[in-house]
């Protein structure tokens, strides 16, 4: 995991996200390893995925950086992506090339602040690249700030400090904003749901591209075409 050439490998690229819940039909790590193989066949540079389970069978047929999470409830908090030292233990345990974890301003498990959090991974494994999915420019600067390596648009619009926020909104004005203030670089996700999107965002200058359920979630991508029928 020293080794950083991968990072050139996400430049520019599209990142396929690689997600099934337990109540989604697919869920499943053989399947999530197919549609893994099926990304990297399509020409994508990188994956991200959720659990030891479904990283550990990417691994087995893939060769792509990975961006690994575990998504996981928490009574009393409103962040669930990689939400404590537990997850992240249990993700080095499979070594993803990043870790992606919330850091939003929403309250955290055992009322932790982000920057203690932060602060312990980097004591514990100070080898391991960090993403920062965040859903205000606030937070992205915040982020930015405490060293994290990449900084994601991921939960834009997913937060109740940014309820009604489009990340595309006025020509992706978030990502230009965030492009013009933050070091670090910095990944689109959230609603880049078109080939179009994925062009444009580039354009801006982010990094790299994350698309998810407009490739990965067949239910949503039926929806919109059973939508065109009505």
């Amino acid at each position: 995991m020293t080794d950083f050439s991968w990072r050139e490998q996400l430049k520019g690229n599209l990142i396929v996200s690689c997600q099934a819940l337990e109540d989604e039909p697919l869920h499943s790590s053989f399947i999530m390893g197919r549609m893994a193989l099926a990304a990297k066949q399509g020409g994508a540079s990188g994956i991200r995925a959720n659990s030891v389970k479904d990283i550990r069978e990417i691994k087995k047929l893939v060769d792509l950086p990975i961006i690994g999470i575990i998504k996981r409830n928490y009574e009393n908090s409103d962040v669930f992506i990689t939400a404590t030292m537990k997850e992240i233990d249990e993700l080095m345990t499979v070594e993803p090339e990043i870790i992606a974890l919330d850091a939003t301003l929403s309250v955290r498990p055992n009322g932790e602040k982000l920057d203690e959090f932060y602060h312990a991974i980097r004591e514990k494994y100070p080898e391991v690249s960090l993403m920062a999915d965040c859903s205000t420019l606030e937070e992205m600067v915040k982020a930015d700030a405490l060293g994290f390596d990449f900084i994601g648009t991921t939960l834009v619009g997913y937060t109740e400090q940014s309820k009604g926020d489009e990340i595309e909104a006025n020509d992706f004005w978030l990502m230009q904003k965030a492009i013009e203030k933050l070091n670090h670089p910095i990944i689109a996700e959230g609603n880049i749901n078109t080939p179009e999107k994925v062009k444009r965002v580039l354009e801006i200058g982010v990094y790299s591209v994350v698309v998810g359920s407009a490739i990965t979630r067949p239910q949503l991508i039926t929806e919109t075409f059973v939508a065109a029928t009505k």
